[in-house]
């Protein structure tokens, strides 16, 4: 039996976790429907500012290197300068979007576990899931949902694949980066095949950093448009894998890098070169596959990240390969039904992102409609 509810436990037919593109686009969905913000849904963000993931990018980040950032329903991002970083832009972006949309995003609030409810008394309230958040002073909340859409990303997981032995130096992610100037006068390697590794090894270039690159296999150059129907083909392939309870893979594994003048330059230049993969560590540098070893200081692992779902592990949805069972409408988590995940799988784009979020709060209020606590003025009308 799960433990009894906590007597301040709020009740709502929909929580929504996180504030991204995902989240904030199914938190709107959901509005228009008729739910309340604060009253029959919330939506809890772990961060400190609105932005989501955005919020924590570097400030070389700059907007015009941003690949592509696709307008929040019933908005319209406007203009943007191309040298502002792509933080700052996104954060007042979504910000704005919540104020104005009177979604009352609630934060920093991190979930930290949702589980089923098989307490009678509280399904009998239309509750199926207990949501445990917790605050930045290590404050507590509890909430009893009729249902979960959970779009918590990425960003707090990034993947560092192991290799044998050991490095002595500065190892960093993705999501630790700050500034290239930090590591002015170093030797630095980037691992990853994706556009974060290269647009890394561009930027330390431009800084004067030595850099090596190194890929595990031969770097994916795309050299025709990635059009509606390229895009379509990602989605999916994507929606295949999610739809057979597989990890979704790399986004670059699915779309190819592309070639803009600037990544064809560098490859002209001997600097977007890949030196190929990794065999081993060693306590000064590396050794490469072909045998060969380089010394460097830094190793930056830009190496992706996997879904951020640690909060679910209450509720057992995660397959033997890593996945989650996903039902065809690519937002219905199969082994838990009235829980959707947005920004997962085909849904990872801002684009998809959006699209998700819509079908996610259609089958939410689907789910719930039945309930005590749903409110007759409720209805699917609006999101068709």
């Amino acid at each position: 039996m799960n433990p009894s509810a906590d007597p301040s436990a709020r009740r709502r037919r929909v929580v929504v976790i996180g504030a991204g593109q995902a989240g904030l686009s199914a938190a709107y969905f959901l509005a228009r429907a008729g739910l309340r913000p604060g009253v029959d849904l919330e939506v809890l963000d772990a961060n400190p500012t609105a932005g989501g993931a955005w919020s924590h990018r570097w400030d070389a980040l700059t907007f015009d290197h941003v690949n592509g950032l696709h307008d929040l329903p019933d908005s319209s991002l406007g203009d943007a300068a191309p040298d502002e970083p792509a933080r700052e832009v996104v954060k007042r972006y979504y910000g704005r979007y919540e104020q104005a949309k009177g979604l009352d995003v609630q934060r920093p609030w991190r979930v930290r576990s949702v589980e089923s409810i098989d307490d009678e008394a509280d399904e009998a309230q239309g509750a199926r899931f207990r949501v445990v958040a917790e605050g930045s002073g290590g404050g507590r909340r509890e909430y009893l949902a009729g249902a979960v859409v959970s779009g918590t990303g990425t960003w707090d997981q990034p993947y560092v694949p192991w290799y044998r032995g050991r490095f002595d130096g500065r190892q960093l992610t993705t999501r630790d980066f700050t500034e290239p100037g930090d590591f002015v006068g170093r030797r630095v390697l980037v691992v990853g095949g994706g556009i974060s590794a290269i647009q890394f090894v561009q930027l330390l270039d431009e800084y004067g950093v030595g850099t090596l690159w190194s890929t595990r296999t031969p770097p994916r150059w795309r050299d025709c448009p990635f059009d509606t129907e390229a895009g379509l083909g990602v989605e999916q392939r994507v929606a295949a894998r999610t739809r057979a309870g597989l990890r979704p893979r790399s986004v670059v594994a699915e779309t190819g890098l592309p070639t803009t003048p600037s990544v064809l330059d560098a490859i002209d230049r001997g600097v977007l070169v890949s030196r190929g993969p990794l065999r081993a560590l060693t306590s000064d540098g590396v050794e490469f596959a072909d045998g060969t070893h380089e010394s460097v200081d830094v190793i930056l692992w830009a190496t992706g990240f996997r879904a951020s779902l640690s909060h679910l592990a209450p509720l057992g949805v995660r397959e033997r390969s890593g996945g989650v069972l996903m039902a065809d409408d690519d937002v219905s988590v199969l082994k838990a039904p009235g829980l959707y995940l947005v920004g997962y799988g085909r849904s990872a784009s801002t684009l998809g992102a959006t699209r998700a979020g819509r079908r996610a709060a259609r089958e939410a209020i689907r789910y719930t409609s039945d309930h005590p606590h749903a409110n007759d003025k409720n209805s699917l009308s609006s999101l068709s």
